[in-house]
């Protein structure tokens, strides 16, 4: 049998057990408590902690012992594993994965996603279609590797107090962005975190023009799911995007998920991104 799993953070919701996912959860730091993503934490836990002490959360990566536990059960049962990672430019867990599967002689392949939340999790079900086609592990490794550059991971903060609290933009920059209304367009090149196309206005409006602008750059694109992630966002926020997603383009699944408590804990409430495949 091939198990397909994944870090926690490739946010697949309830399609982690209707798709039979198995996960390895990251940890998340509250001062000091330690909690696993999707076990013992929720974002609302994350929103409640900052409000009230001002500190961000920390997240820490699955060490080379923890993914070897993980893969035993299932390697001692005879199956094979398929394990995505979030982008390694992002956390050190692809090379702590990659270690741990050295000692499984082959039965344990890692593939780094380049990618995180549901960019990574378009990957991971990609995967669990091959499998359940019927696709030897090779082949499905083999596809996988050939789309991971093909994902669009991009999505728009509402604002960039967390992400200026975690290092990833300068005071001068939160502080603009927030007086101004900006909302910049946050796109994964390369398996790195870069700001693109910023957007100014109320956030539905920004909504409308990145999706607008996603049409335009991704003319051919796989027809088969595309996800809505949001970080708890307002609901006429994720009802607007939806719709906009389902005028714009023609995919077969247009699915919400709501982004776990590590990519959370990076990127603030009300942050929203439409991520799928697009092909040449």
């Amino acid at each position: 049998m091939i198990r397909i799993s994944s870090d926690s953070t490739c946010d697949l919701g309830s399609l982690i057990k209707e798709r039979g996912i198995e996960i390895m959860p990251l940890k998340v730091v509250l001062d000091t408590d330690t909690f696993y993503d999707g076990v013992d934490i929720e974002p609302k836990d994350i929103f409640a902690f900052v409000e009230k002490t001002g500190i961000l959360p920390k997240t820490s990566a699955s060490t080379a012992e923890e993914y070897k536990e993980f893969f035993a059960k299932y390697v001692s049962n005879g199956d094979e594993v398929i394990h995505f990672n979030i982008s390694s430019k992002c956390s050190v867990c692809n090379s702590c994965a990659v270690q741990a599967a050295k000692e499984f002689g082959g039965k344990v392949r890692v593939i780094d996603s380049k990618a995180l939340s549901s960019g990574q999790g378009l990957l991971v079900m990609k995967a669990v279609d091959l499998r359940d086609a019927g696709k030897s592990a090779e082949e499905i490794e083999n596809t996988i590797l050939a789309l991971r550059d093909k994902v669009n991971t991009s999505f728009i903060p509402d604002r960039l107090d967390y992400l200026y609290k975690g290092g990833r933009c300068s005071r001068m920059a939160m502080y603009g962005a927030n007086l101004l209304g900006i909302h910049p367009m946050i796109d994964m090149v390369d398996g790195a975190l870069l700001a693109k196309k910023k957007y100014r206005g109320k956030m539905r409006i920004c909504i409308k023009s990145y999706i607008e602008d996603l049409k335009n750059t991704y003319l051919k694109y796989d027809k088969t799911r595309c996800f809505v992630t949001h970080s708890s966002a307002d609901r006429e926020l994720v009802e607007l995007a939806i719709e906009k997603v389902k005028a714009e383009f023609d995919f077969e699944e247009v699915i919400e998920t709501v982004a776990g408590s590590v990519v959370t804990g990076h990127c603030g409430r009300n942050t929203l991104g439409v991520l799928f495949i697009w092909e040449e």
